[in-house]
């Protein structure tokens, strides 16, 4: 079962909360369509891995909240771990990659599922992948919250998407800027002031 092609979002004119107009240009995806199109990106998962021995691994750390609201909604024993990935020497500019957490569970022979947040170049998927490929699991399928294709370098695809979004600065729902905006229950778009600043 293939999930739904994933909605191309675009800007829309959504009230920002009165707490982050000054961060915040708009809200890109509502709390409400990440949780009906987070059930059926679950649906399609449950569908490809049916008597499975499916492991989650997810790519730290602004999954975290996706991860957690996704394998709510998906009833197929899992077991979940962690991998640990830096590729920004900081706020803004992508640096070299480093692994900074391995797993800790044996994928070999097994279905892998890899979480993440956003594709956008794609050379973190990329990386995360050819890793895990040399660790002889059976499959590996990709999930990511959010697409960004007009970024793309790597060539590369994800199993399951969210969303796919235009080229802005996305923060929320786990993304951050500076480690900011993470507990955001939607995905908005950061005031280009507000990165610029900090790039300057």
């Amino acid at each position: 079962m293939k999930p739904p092609a994933p909605p191309a979002v675009r800007q829309r004119a959504k009230p920002v909360p009165t707490a982050w107009r000054g961060d915040l240009k708009s809200i890109l995806i509502s709390r409400n369509e990440i949780r009906d199109r987070l059930k059926e990106m679950a649906a399609a998962i449950e569908a490809d891995h049916q008597k499975r021995d499916l492991v989650v691994v997810s790519v730290l750390t602004g999954t975290v909240l996706f991860l957690a609201d996704l394998i709510r909604h998906i009833s197929l024993p899992m077991r979940l771990d962690f991998i640990g990935v830096s590729s920004y020497r900081n706020a803004t500019k992508p640096g070299q990659l480093v692994f900074t957490k391995e797993l800790g569970i044996d994928v070999q022979g097994r279905d892998v599922l890899l979480i993440d947040d956003i594709l956008d170049t794609g050379q973190t998927l990329h990386r995360v992948i050819g890793k895990l490929r040399q660790l002889k699991p059976r499959r590996i399928r990709t999930c990511v919250l959010l697409s960004k294709s007009a970024r793309r370098v790597k060539k590369i695809k994800a199993h399951y998407v969210g969303f796919e979004v235009p080229d802005e600065f996305v923060v929320g729902y786990g993304l951050d800027f500076a480690e900011r905006y993470r507990n955001l229950p939607f995905i908005g778009v950061l005031k280009p002031e507000i990165y610029q600043q900090a790039a300057s």
